[in-house]
């Protein structure tokens, strides 16, 4: 009986942790989200701007229509305020602010995105969800493509690094840490400027040739070679950067007591490597891989507006600059909603991964 609750409690812990940190993370999501409604729809001024330009639609469209001439000045402002108050009250405006930010915040948990109020998707839709799953695609593309490669080559390159501290590839590598310390879009445009202007060997920007191929493969080379561009630029900029910090992680544990005594005990340094040292340096790095593939969705306002790339940073741009406060929420809801399951996943697999932890 004493043996069973003994092992019983280890899980009951990790139980309670799990509810706990989720629970957190629920509630900090929550929060999140609200403000991001109350910044989105500035307090309500939105709002306001939104009934002053349904006002102005209504008014052009009664003075441009001749079916409306014979109507006296006062005849056409009762049309036109009955014809208003119709359109606020469909769009639900006559309410409250206070009163609409939560019913917002219930559609967003929902992941009921509602409408947008400018912008359209290139079926014609103005349903938030087909807006930015249209946009998705190329930001996975692009930016999550660039975070897979990253990861990879920069962890291969980190543990080599760390095998021959002091060489000089090591220290070349430390003196060119610093240019990540530029943005992307910065090498972008000396990446246009000599392949796309001076060499005329790649495609100033965009996602696909004008007209598009009609072969599937003829379609997938072109994607490609638009692609070249925007995916070296975000490899430039981040590459020296973060195989300097992952060689640096790696040479911290390296110096931990277990590993010094891994070696008295005479193990094979292989297994030192990856048992002892890769190991528990792992967190951080998978941390930042996954934070870095959940931001990638979000894609970058100024690298895909620099490559004409039509992805979510573009639709950010775009419904910041025409104030669509359903697509800024839509696409913060989206990206909310897989950074808490993100994180939440993230403190299990610490667990997994690094004996410290458990």
């Amino acid at each position: 009986m004493s043996f069973s609750r003994t092992v019983q409690k280890p899980y009951r812990r990790i139980l309670r942790f799990i509810g706990l940190r989720g629970l957190s993370i629920f509630i900090s999501f929550i929060i999140a989200l609200y403000l991001t409604i109350i910044i989105a729809n500035m307090g309500g001024l939105v709002d306001r701007i939104k009934i002053m330009e349904i006002s102005e639609s209504v008014y052009d469209r009664l003075r441009g229509d001749p079916k409306f001439y014979h109507l006296t000045a006062e005849e056409r402002d009762r049309l036109a305020q009955d014809m208003i108050q119709k359109e606020v009250k469909r769009l639900g405006l006559d309410k409250p602010f206070i009163l609409r930010s939560f019913i917002y915040l219930k559609d967003a948990l929902t992941l009921n995105l509602g409408r947008s109020f400018n912008l359209v998707s290139n079926s014609g839709s103005r349903e938030v969800k087909i807006i930015i799953l249209e946009r998705l695609p190329p930001s996975i593309l692009l930016f999550t493509s660039s975070q897979i490669i990253m990861f990879f080559s920069t962890l291969i390159a980190g543990l080599y690094l760390s095998r021959c501290y002091g060489s000089k590839l090591d220290k070349i590598f430390s003196l060119l840490a610093p240019l990540s310390s530029l943005p992307g879009w910065f090498y972008g445009i000396f990446l246009i400027i000599l392949f796309a202007s001076i060499l005329k060997v790649l495609p100033y920007g965009g996602m696909i040739d004008v007209p598009p191929p009609k072969d599937t493969l003829s379609y997938t080379l072109s994607v490609l070679k638009h692609l070249v561009l925007p995916l070296l630029s975000i490899l430039i900029s981040g590459f020296f950067l973060s195989t300097y910090s992952i060689r640096t992680y790696l040479l911290i544990h390296s110096t931990e007591d277990y590993v010094d005594v891994a070696r008295v005990k005479g193990l094979p340094p292989k297994i030192i490597e990856r048992r002892y040292i890769l190991r528990p340096a792992l967190s951080p790095i998978i941390t930042s891989l996954a934070l870095g593939l959940i931001a990638s969705w979000m894609g970058g306002i100024i690298t895909e507006r620099i490559f004409t790339w039509p992805g979510m940073g573009t639709l950010i741009y775009a419904a910041i600059s025409t104030n669509d406060s359903p697509v800024i929420v839509g696409a913060t809801t989206i990206y909310a909603v897989l950074l808490a399951i993100t994180v939440f996943l993230l403190d299990i697999v610490y667990a997994i991964i690094d004996p410290r932890v458990r």
